[in-house]
């Protein structure tokens, strides 16, 4: 089953039962992926890659504006989008434990044969495709500096 109709069900399924909070953020999945499907010009609708690339693209925006708002003391409006990405991240793969990204990451600059930062490149362009969706781009990052970096 497609995100989308997974989605509409879930509409339907929290307008039933009344849960606003769960609502919004489900409504705010679908109007990014019925933008997305008119921009490219999808008549077969998008892959489930390029769902879950919306899907990521729209919990990073969540965690973004917790950030600003909680720096701003605006704690009303971080629930908001606290509690919507909490309904994000129900429809999102696992994401992968320190332990395992630390694992995946260690074999990828095996792979690539990078011993020091000026080979971050390379690491990162490997790890981001193969690790999208299941681990945060930031969280990627820093620990391929880390690693890199004795």
């Amino acid at each position: 089953m497609s995100l989308k109709t997974n989605i509409e069900k879930e509409i339907k399924q929290a307008m039933l039962a009344k849960d606003k909070d769960r609502l919004r953020g489900l409504r705010a999945i679908k109007s990014m992926i019925m933008l997305e499907e008119t921009k490219g010009g999808n008549e077969n609708g998008l892959s489930e890659a390029e769902e879950l690339q919306i899907l990521v693209k729209a919990a990073k925006q969540r965690k973004d504006s917790i950030e600003i708002f909680e720096k701003q003391d605006r704690k009303d409006l971080a629930e908001v989008e606290a509690t919507e990405l909490k309904v994000i991240n129900e429809f999102l793969p696992k994401q992968l434990s320190d332990e395992e990204l630390t694992a995946e990451l260690e074999a990828i600059i095996g792979q690539t044969g990078a011993s020091g930062p000026k080979d971050m490149g390379k690491v990162m362009g490997m790890a981001t495709k193969k690790l999208a969706g299941i681990a945060d781009g930031k969280a990627i990052s820093q620990k391929v500096k880390a690693l890199l970096n004795p």
